[in-house]
């Protein structure tokens, strides 16, 4: 083999070997993810918060949570704020608040109420606005109006230029007559008003697939809730994150390939105190890989 051939040849191997060598790094990159940023969801710390809410949140941002979701509270969802306030004071401690739980029930049929509600929204810049709770319906056509009702507000949320969602609990996981009222909402929403978030606890607490969901759903889902929980008494009970049933590397590789794209913690029982459990759940969330 002449030099000529010989470096040619070499160049290739080490060309090769490096191509190689990225490749691996590349497949542990995409083997190893991250969720980043992830945020928390305020109702956590519904016993803390209205007495300081600023003091609350700065807590809570140098905790690692970089974006907030939050519910009407006392003062309503910005906390006695103005949404310019709120916004100043969230950029200052480097937060979005990208979405707020609101009250649905009460305003849904109030068009001012609900006016009032998205204006709010939207001047303190979120981006959604969501429905927290309905409650089991014992009848088809009672979700059927709850479909209708949630087209019609989604419609109007919708105009403002925000997304409007539903977020489940483990009651529309659980069969009526053999089928499911989530997947009922969701084939009889329109897309273009209504999307959802998954709570990751309440769907595994009703025994459902929460991988098998997303791959038949997973569109329709753009936030979600990371909560964990175990079963004394025949009940379920929230613990620190990884520390109770919900199996969440599987969970969140399965939400991360849907079209899920804001990752909340959300924690509503503690084993000490509500400020310590979410401490230890943005250090899990730091460490977790994917």
């Amino acid at each position: 083999m002449n030099r000529r051939n010989f470096v040619k040849q070499t160049g290739l191997l080490t060309a090769g070997a490096m191509a190689l060598s990225h490749t691996n790094l590349m497949a542990h990159v995409l083997n190893s993810r991250s969720i980043n940023p992830f945020g928390v969801q305020l109702y956590s710390v519904r016993d803390v918060l209205p007495k300081d809410p600023k003091m609350v949140m700065r807590q809570l941002a140098k905790m690692g949570y970089r974006q907030f979701e939050s519910y009407s509270g006392p003062e309503g969802f910005l906390w006695g704020l103005s949404p310019k306030e709120m916004r100043s004071f969230l950029n200052d401690i480097g937060v979005n608040m990208v979405s707020t739980h609101f009250n649905y029930m009460e305003v849904a049929n109030k068009p001012d109420k609900l006016k009032k509600n998205i204006e709010m929204a939207q001047e303190a810049g979120l981006k959604y606005l969501l429905c927290p709770y309905i409650g089991a319906q014992k009848t088809w056509d009672d979700w059927k109006r709850i479909a209708e009702q949630l087209n019609k507000v989604g419609e109007q949320v919708n105009e403002s230029g925000l997304k409007f969602g539903y977020h489940n609990h483990d009651y529309s996981f659980k069969p009526l007559e053999g089928e499911l009222p989530q997947d009922y909402l969701i084939e009889n929403t329109d897309p273009e008003f209504v999307m959802f978030e998954l709570d990751l606890c309440w769907i595994d607490v009703a025994g459902v697939d929460t991988a098998l969901h997303l791959q038949k759903y997973g569109n329709r889902y753009e936030l979600c809730h990371i909560k964990d929980y175990t079963i004394i008494n025949g009940k379920p009970h929230q613990n620190d994150l990884g520390q109770g049933n919900v199996d969440i590397k599987k969970t969140l590789k399965a939400a991360l390939e849907s079209n899920i794209r804001y990752f909340i913690v959300e924690q509503e029982e503690y084993p000490k105190t509500s400020l310590e459990s979410l401490a230890y759940d943005a250090t899990y969330m730091k460490e977790l890989q994917l």
